[in-house]
C-alpha cells in the first residue's frame, strides 16, 4: 500500500538561488524514521488492521505508516504506530508529536500544522501483539 498523500505533487519552495522540491514520500520517510526512534514506539503500523491485528512495518517501508496532507500554511502529518505495553500512551504520543514536528521542521524547513497519532496496537513484553 503506497503512502497516502493529499497533495498534487512535490512540496516546492522558491529561494533566491532557485527552486527546491521535496517529494511527499521523503517527508513521510523522515516522519517515519523520527517516530521509530521515539521511546515507547515499537514500530510503525500499516494504516488498516488485518483481522483486528496491526501489521508492523519493516524499516524500509516506514513511510507506509504516515499520511501527509498539504494545507495552506503548512503540512499535517498522521502517524500509525504500535506502542510498547506498559508505557503511558499519552506521554509516548506527546513525545512522538514533538519529535516528528522537530525532525520535519529542522530537516526541511516546512511548517507543521499538526501531528496526529493513531495507536494501531500494543506489543507485549514477549513480542506478542495485543489490541
Amino acid at each position: 500500500m503506497p503512502t497516502k498523500l493529499k497533495t498534487s505533487g512535490p512540496l516546492a519552495r522558491s529561494a533566491t538561488l532557485g527552486r527546491i522540491e521535496v517529494a511527499p514520500r521523503v517527508v513521510a520517510s523522515i516522519a517515519g524514521h523520527a517516530a521509530n526512534e521515539c521511546y515507547g514506539i515499537v514500530g510503525m503500523a500499516a494504516r488498516g488492521l488485518r483481522d483486528g491485528i496491526a501489521e508492523r512495518l519493516n524499516r524500509d517501508s516506514l513511510h507506509r505508516g504516515v499520511v501527509i496532507e498539504v494545507r495552506e500554511g503548512g503540512i499535517t502529518i498522521e502517524l500509525f504506530v504500535i506502542v510498547q505495553h506498559g508505557t503511558r500512551i499519552s506521554e509516548v504520543a506527546n513525545n512522538l508529536m514533538s519529535a516528528v514536528r522537530y525532525a520535519i521542521e529542522k530537516t526541511l524547513g516546512l511548517p507543521v500544522l499538526a501531528v496526529n497519532v493513531n495507536v494501531q496496537g500494543i506489543q507485549l513484553a514477549d513480542g506478542r501483539a495485543g489490541r
